[in-house]
């Protein structure tokens, strides 16, 4: 995709945050995915912001998605969720991720708590390898693409994989209108 050189992930362990390793260790060998599917993508991690990204390795923003950490109050006690969405729309959070966290308040994780709670660098962040008990909610046009760009875990690598692939992931739930 784009002039991004790709090779199967689970080879390159160098290139992944040590949650994304553990989980393609994991990968479902009878999942509608191959595990050799997921490919990664060295890249300057100067140029890992999307924007910065799409335009340098001559990728999509309809094909680049943005894995953003949602957190959720109700009662004092935080529930946290990712959201992946194209880079062309926005995550309705405190809309559709509110009502799905059944919280009162919704918003992005500070960068601190997210990087903390994922273990994965702050502009990589991927629903591969996040805590299991946290939903993954995927915009339906994010599921529905054929190949889409996502995430390392880490600012110099992005992971390319079909789109049906992250509604397979554990705790993953299609959404339509996640995004606007």
């Amino acid at each position: 995709m784009g002039t991004l050189k790709t090779e199967p992930a689970r080879g390159r362990a160098d290139l992944l945050a040590k949650p994304v390793v553990e989980a393609l260790e994991s990968w479902p060998a009878d999942g509608d995915t191959p595990v050799d599917d997921v490919l990664v993508a060295p890249i300057d991690p100067e140029l890992a912001d999307t924007a910065a990204f799409c335009e340098a390795y001559d990728v999509g923003l309809d094909v680049s998605a943005n894995c953003v950490i949602v957190a959720g109050k109700r009662g004092g006690e935080a529930r946290y969720a990712a959201c992946l969405v194209l880079a062309t729309t926005r995550a309705d959070v405190n809309g559709v991720v509110r009502k799905m966290l059944d919280a009162r308040k919704a918003s992005f994780a500070p960068m601190d708590e997210a990087v903390e709670l994922t273990g994965m660098e702050y502009g990589g962040i991927t629903p591969i390898g996040l805590p299991a008990d946290w939903p993954i909610l995927v915009d339906a046009r994010v599921a529905g693409t054929a190949r889409v760009i996502i995430g390392s875990g880490v600012r110099h690598s992005k992971i390319e994989l079909p789109g049906a692939a992250l509604a397979g992931l554990p705790n993953a739930q299609v959404v339509e209108g996640l995004a606007r």
